[in-house]
This record gives C-alpha cells, sequence and structure tokens, in this order.
C-alpha cells in the first residue's frame, strides 16, 4: 500500500486491511517518494488521469489547474511531487486500486 499517514483515505484503507488481520507492507511518500515504475502499474490499468488528485492543495498550489501535459510529463510530476497522487494506491498481487475500494479489497479478499 502507498500514501502518506496524513491522508484520511490512506488511514480508513490501512485500518480496513488491519481489522481483518490482513498484513500489509506500507510506504509513506513522505519518506519515500513512488517509483516510476510503481506508478506505470497503476496507470496501466487505470490510465494516468485516474492517478492525480485534481482536489489536493498541492494541485491547486502548483497552478495545474488547466495544465495540459503527456502522460509521460505527469508520471515525472507525480513522482517530483507525491502530494499529487491520489491515495491510497493498494496492490495485491497483480491487482491493483487506487483510492478507498473496500469493495474490490473485499472481492480480492474473499
Amino acid at each position: 500500500m502507498f500514501g502518506t499517514k496524513k491522508n484520511a483515505e490512506t488511514r480508513k484503507a490501512l485500518r480496513f486491511f488491519s481489522e481483518r488481520r490482513i498484513l500489509t507492507h506500507f510506504v509513506d511518500f513522505q519518506e519515500r517518494a513512488p517509483a516510476l515504475g510503481e506508478l506505470r502499474r497503476f496507470a496501466e490499468r487505470f490510465g494516468v488521469p485516474s492517478l492525480v488528485d485534481r482536489s489536493s492543495r498541492r494541485f491547486v498550489d502548483l497552478g495545474l489547474q488547466r495544465s495540459m501535459h503527456s502522460d509521460e510529463w505527469w508520471l515525472r510530476k507525480l513522482t517530483e511531487e507525491p502530494g499529487l497522487v491520489r491515495q491510497p494506491l493498494v496492490r495485491f498481487g497483480a491487482r491493483v486500486s487506487i483510492g478507498l475500494d473496500e469493495e474490490a479489497w473485499r472481492a480480492w479478499l474473499a
């Protein structure tokens, strides 16, 4: 699981798995920025735009509301600015999810 502990949805995801006694490996973006390869894995499934948290304070602070950039530019920007990444990013084997998606997680565990 990837995210920041300050993010409410990341905390909910951590709680979801801990309540079910599922051991998770958590990578905090404040300690270690997301790897480009890891972001690509999520982008292949959901597309690069779904990785960008357009409602985040950092997105507004950087003035990216009207920016038009390529997917590669966004991926590089997300590795440089983890505050722009929609959280949490959850990987379970070959399955991935972006954001709070308890329905998908329940299906994975079934």
